[in-house]
């Protein structure tokens, strides 16, 4: 039976504070929980910066990590998919979103919480603090300058800026228009002049626009997508909304945060707003999820007060000394103290403290929460048993050779798939796609054509068009380059809560004698890894709330890379055995290889030279593993026989939890995992430079074949 009620989709338009705290409120089980497939958050990062700690991050004062909220683990955590893309405008009478790199999202509610970029224009360039991210970028990589960093602007945001660049030892000078700084009252700025001759911070007053400036801290505008949309926006571009946040015009939509102002009631931009602001949003989108899309219901109007407290820290300037903070409230200025400093310290913390999820970093049984990706393959153990029961082939092959073609090509097949790795079911099919086209690229094939079958999860026709869209969308991002079609497929909707499933069988083509098996491997191979290993216990400790979302971020680039060109690569150097390294790891699948000459090999692998995804080892030091690695850990016996693992480089009391992470590694599931290849020894060196100039930086030669002694 088709689910029933609410068809509308509403898609979440960036992850600015108000969406993060909507998110929240979902995940720890307050107000209506949207249905499965019901939301999703579309945002340029999987996390968003707290501005109320920025200023206190540039002056290291805080982490990164202490500064950031987890929004990918967020929408996990409040039934929501995440998708990591940049928006590039809006289609209000189609109702799409469009976006960067792939295709637009449809939706039947939006709401925009897509935050800010500096405002203002000028005939000097200088970098715009706002997005936050390329500045921190920026400020990453900045050698000591041998002169004073110029700051255009004189708002609160200029003003911790150059306070928080003293406190990292930067000569700081400010740029103002005008002849004085805009803190919102004449005790404010009053307050603010004090600060800054405390810290050394040079003023400058009455300067051009064209004078030269490193940062443009000049105030900030809405992107101008928005008003270029047809939206209803105010002179800095921000949306017009009425009291219940509707975008004027457009009752569909909702607007909020620094991209956003209420037309009866402006405000100037400010996190606070922000905030404050959540309550009635999350409110009006629960009531939108819950009625029918061709029937608006009844909103909450939100009122805000006057005027908002801003807490605004000093850095604790040049000489390193505890840091201070001064009120504004309206008219009134207070400080600078160092108590104002701990309150507002205190305030921000708790405030970040209550996106953490209970039990973060903590792992827990290995079947606590069974994994997805090729994690969620059967285990070798009943899967042979079966086969042998049945007494099908059970060949360990990657592709099956079907034909030939008219020109004498072998004609190649394989098939796989898997549940849902990402809840973006574009990503989720691109990836499904590159992991069931490597079986070909391990055989030496070109990618000929595919068939796929799309498993749906139950819900509102609407919503399933949309699933289908995307994923198929997402099958043909990797074909299309290839030049190879997609041919059809089938569709099934799960039934008993199932998710979305992608499976391909795909077809390839390979000259004779450019195939390559998986073996037998022969003495004097050098054995190459095409990338590092480790998405297994990422993705694992990811579902946990265990793993850092930069992790997950890099793991995810490299899981979307086509290891096609590898193929070319990896023939110029005299390839001769190759597999794909998937849900049985790197030791399991060498173990296949190993079994195609049988006796009298031994393999030496380089436990040091074996590469890892960032944060890969550590979650495996603290205990995070995937569901299907103790089914894997069969295969460690092979490092009683046939396999020899010498350890990493390094001594000290860490050694042997090292060890026994490593050992860990090489037996972790692997979803778009890398090519094992087999090539002559003598041109291993010049291989693994080849690799690297095409593309794939952690290539490496891993292991060597020995005749067993």
């Amino acid at each position: 039976m088709r689910s029933s009620g609410p068809a509308g989709h509403l898609l979440l338009a960036g992850g600015g504070h108000t969406h993060a705290l909507v998110l929240l409120r979902w995940a720890i089980g307050r107000g209506r929980r949207p249905q499965p497939g019901q939301v999703s958050l579309v945002s340029r990062h999987s996390t968003a910066l707290y501005s109320g700690m920025v200023p206190g991050l540039v002056a290291g004062l805080y982490s990164r990590d202490e500064a950031s909220i987890d929004l990918r683990q967020l929408c996990q955590r409040a039934g929501v998919a995440f998708i990591r893309a940049e928006i590039t405008g809006l289609d209000p009478q189609r109702c799409q979103l469009p976006l960067q790199g792939r295709p637009a999202l449809r939706w039947d509610w939006l709401s925009l919480d897509v935050g800010a970029v500096t405002a203002g224009t000028s005939a000097a360039p200088a970098l715009a603090v706002k997005p936050l991210e390329p500045l921190l970028a920026w400020l990453d990589g900045l050698e000591p300058l041998d002169r004073r960093l110029r700051i255009r602007g004189g708002g609160a945001a200029a003003v911790e800026l150059a306070l928080a660049l003293r406190r990292r030892g930067q000569q700081v000078e400010l740029l103002l228009r005008g002849q004085g700084l805009h803190l919102g009252s004449g005790a404010a700025n009053r307050l603010g002049e004090r600060l800054l001759r405390a810290a050394q911070v040079g003023v400058r007053r009455g300067v051009e626009p064209a004078a030269a400036a490193d940062l443009a801290c000049t105030g900030s505008a809405a992107p101008a997508w928005l008003a270029a949309a047809g939206l209803a926006c105010d002179r800095r571009g921000r949306v017009l909304t009425e009291a219940s946040l509707q975008v004027q015009g457009h009752p569909a939509i909702l607007a909020c945060g620094d991209c956003a102002v209420l037309a009866g009631a402006p405000r100037a931009p400010a996190g606070v707003w922000a905030v404050r602001a959540a309550p009635t949003l999350a409110v009006n989108l629960e009531r939108l999820l819950a009625a029918d899309p061709a029937r608006l219901p009844a909103l909450r109007p939100w009122r805000p007060q006057r005027w908002a407290l801003q807490l605004l820290g000093d850095g604790g300037g040049a000489t390193g000394r505890p840091p201070r903070a001064i009120a504004l409230w309206g008219p009134l200025a207070l400080g600078p103290s160092r108590w104002l400093w701990r309150w507002k310290d205190q305030i921000d913390r708790r405030f970040m403290q209550r996106f953490l999820p209970d039990g973060a970093m903590a792992p827990g049984p290995a079947d606590a929460m069974a994994c997805r990706g090729c994690a969620a393959k059967l285990p070798a153990a009943p899967l042979l048993a079966a086969l042998a029961q049945s007494g099908q082939s059970t060949s360990a092959e990657d592709a099956a050779s079907v034909t030939r073609t008219a020109n004498g090509a072998l004609l190649l097949q394989s098939v796989d798939g898997f549940p849902a790795l990402v809840a973006d079911a574009w990503l989720n099919a691109r990836l499904s796609t590159l992991h069931a086209c490597s079986d070909l690229w391990a055989s030496g094939a070109q990618v000929h054509s595919a068939l796929a079958v799309l498993t749906l999860p139950q819900a509102a026709a609407t919503l399933q068009q949309e699933l289908l869209h995307q994923s198929l969308a997402g099958i043909r991002s990797v074909l299309e380059p290839l030049q190879a079609p997609l041919l059809g497929g089938h569709t099934l909707e799960a039934r008993d809560g199932g998710g979305l499933v992608v499976a391909l069988s795909v077809n390839g083509v390979v000259e004779p004698r450019q195939h390559w098996p998986k073996g037998p491997l022969q003495p004097g191979d050098a054995l190459l890894l095409s990338r590092p290993l480790g998405t297994g216990v990422l993705f694992a400790a990811a579902m946990a709330g265990a793993a850092r979302p930069r992790w997950i971020d890099a793991a995810l680039e490299q899981l979307q890379q086509s290891q096609a060109p590898l193929v070319p690569l990896l023939r110029q150097h005299g390839c001769r055995a190759c597999t794909d390294v998937t849900g049985y790891g790197l030791l399991g699948h060498l173990g296949e290889m190993l079994a195609a000459r049988g006796a009298g090999l031994e393999v030496v692998l380089a436990g040091g030279a074996i590469p890892s995804l960032a944060g890969a080892l550590e979650l495996l030091q603290q205990g995070h593993a995937s569901s299907l690695a103790p089914a894997n850990a069969s295969a460690l016996e092979l490092l009683a026989g046939p396999v020899r693992l010498e350890p990493g480089a390094g001594a000290g009391p860490g050694r042997a939890a090292q060890d026994t992470a490593l050992r860990a590694l090489l037996i972790d599931p692997q979803t778009c995992g890398p090519l094992l290849a087999a090539v002559p020894g003598e041109a291993a060196e010049a291989a693994v430079a080849s690799l690297r100039r095409g593309g794939f930086p952690a290539a490496a030669v891993v292991g060597r074949v020995l005749v067993e002694e």
